[in-house]
């Protein structure tokens, strides 16, 4: 499972920043590198009010996952 973290910041109040992820489970991390500008977009445009800060790629530890 591939987890895409990604900071957002409200635009009107930009120190206002919360971690956001979204979770794939058929997507290798390079994919997910590759992928992730669409999917942050898709995000956004669903969100206007936020902008994205940063983000990136990593491989879930189920193990160290809350449930």
């Amino acid at each position: 499972m591939i987890e895409l973290i990604f900071v957002a910041c409200l635009a009107a109040s930009p120190t206002q920043c919360n971690d956001q992820s979204l979770l794939f489970t058929d997507v290798t991390p390079m994919a997910c590198m590759m992928g992730a500008q669409p999917q942050l977009a898709k995000w956004s445009s669903q969100r206007p009010g936020y902008t994205i800060k940063s983000w990136t790629c990593r491989v879930v530890n189920l193990a160290q996952k809350d449930v």
